[in-house]
């Protein structure tokens, strides 16, 4: 989720400063910020969530607290980092009521190129097994994993939507590693694992 930059030809702008005009009032500023960050919103509350409609949920909730925080919003901070904060706080709130189980494999992967039916059958089989071995590990080091290797976030980043130091990030993800490390060494010839 980038947050822009500022065009000189009156192109894209900042996400602060689409805040900003929020703030002011023009509803095309919210469309923008939509437009930008909704899809991604939506992509991670759904690998959390594995449940569309749930998942569609968490995104309007989110994008709405967003807008309730365009008045005070501080030009420093990232839309993107308060997002997925504030999404796996949504998303941790719903798996805590309905009880813990994170399905990946209901999350389908972003269509590039037409892989082979087996190739298809592997994937499946690889995101189920680590939906499996994820929902094993303490919540808090499921979603270190999930935003560090899934989302591909930083550790620092991780650190700002967990409201965590940076060195406990490194320790759950570095637990949360070798739990699923252990948890599917047994089936890695399986799932098509070769060692490098």
């Amino acid at each position: 989720m980038s947050d822009g930059a500022t065009d000189q030809g009156g192109g894209a702008s900042s996400d602060a400063d689409l805040m900003a005009a929020y703030a002011d009032g023009d509803l095309s500023a919210a469309r923008s910020l939509t437009a930008r960050h909704a899809p991604r919103v939506l992509a991670q509350a759904q690998r959390m969530l594995a449940d569309r409609a749930e998942a569609e949920d968490v995104t309007q909730e989110a994008m709405l607290r967003l807008w309730r925080q365009a008045p005070s919003w501080r030009a420093e901070a990232r839309v993107s980092t308060w997002l997925y904060r504030v999404v796996a706080n949504l998303c941790t709130d719903r798996l805590r009521v309905r009880g813990r189980g994170v399905a990946l494999e209901a999350v389908p992967e972003p269509e590039d190129g037409r892989p082979t039916a087996a190739d298809d059958m592997q994937r499946r089989d690889r995101l189920k097994a680590l939906s499996t071995a994820l929902a094993t590990l303490p919540e808090r080091q499921a979603q270190a994993v999930a935003l560090r290797h899934l989302e591909g976030l930083s550790n620092p980043e991780i650190a700002r939507i967990m409201d965590i130091g940076v060195e406990a990030v490194e320790s759950l993800t570095a637990r949360g590693r070798r739990a699923l490390s252990a948890a599917l060494a047994a089936r890695r010839e399986e799932l098509g694992f070769t060692d490098d």
